[in-house]
């Protein structure tokens, strides 16, 4: 079972989207995906359509609750769901003055029936708060959907700069997957210039697939339809697809 964090300080840069598509794809290679959303919105909890159990993300941080009975099932075959609600935006407070409040999350992961699921990928909330440090904490690899766009750039500073702290501390074991570029408009020069750019930084820890801008990604959540269910013809659906190819094959044998 690989854990994959799916993380990135700065709004807009398509983590949820990246989560459920992702996810999807996967499925569709017949891998079992768990997807826990830890953000406070629900997104990937609504565009899954869960039968949710109320506030588990919640209750997965906060309490002790079996973890194996926190999970609900979603409308796509493959994908299960431990579901977020809007308590996750009191987590800070109600883990305050815990020693191991960082950890938290690791060690309830670590309970989890292994033999279920291949993947458990794990949406985090536009911060660099509690949350998301537990969910580098709790993961071996991190995925960072970086939009084509030069304000983009500017946040993965900051997001490398806790991936360093983290590193350091709690999870020495903390690895990079890589740098996803979404909302591709490779037909405009900024486009370009952004994914250059990454490529330049960051070398080989840029993914070789790219996520191009189509409309009909943005559609599909109203939908409760993945990409690759609401239109599976699409270019986003085969970027996709490539995508979970290429984090298979860096991944290896999920067993």
């Amino acid at each position: 079972m690989r854990i994959i964090t799916v993380a990135n300080q700065k709004g807009g840069c398509a983590k949820t989207t990246t989560v459920v598509n992702l996810a999807a794809a996967l499925a569709e290679l017949g891998k079992k995906v768990l997807v826990i959303d830890l953000d406070p919105q629900a997104n990937a909890t609504q565009w899954l359509s869960a039968t949710s159990i109320p506030e588990a993300s919640f209750r997965l941080l906060t309490q002790d609750d079996d973890v194996n009975t926190l999970w609900s099932t979603s409308l796509t075959a493959n994908i299960d769901v431990i579901a977020a609600s809007q308590s996750l935006a009191d987590i800070e407070k109600e883990l305050a003055g815990k020693s191991d409040a960082e950890s938290i999350l690791k060690l309830r992961l670590s309970a989890l029936d292994s033999t279920r699921w291949d993947y458990v990928l794990i949406d985090t909330p536009p911060t660099l708060g509690i949350i998301t440090i537990n969910a580098l904490v709790a993961c071996k690899k991190l995925l960072i959907p970086v939009t084509t766009h030069v304000l983009s750039l500017a946040g993965v500073a900051q997001m490398m700069k806790m991936v360093q702290e983290v590193k350091e501390g709690s999870n020495p074991e903390l690895e990079i997957l890589g740098f996803i570029a979404t909302r591709v408009n490779i037909r405009t020069r900024h486009s370009k210039d952004v994914l250059n750019a990454l490529y330049e930084r960051f070398g080989s820890q840029v993914l070789k697939s790219v996520i191009r801008e189509n409309v009909r990604v943005a559609e599909a959540p109203s939908f409760r339809q993945s990409i690759l269910k609401y239109d599976t013809k699409s270019p986003a659906s085969m970027d996709y697809r490539e995508l979970a190819r290429e984090v298979v094959k860096l991944q290896g044998s999920a067993r």
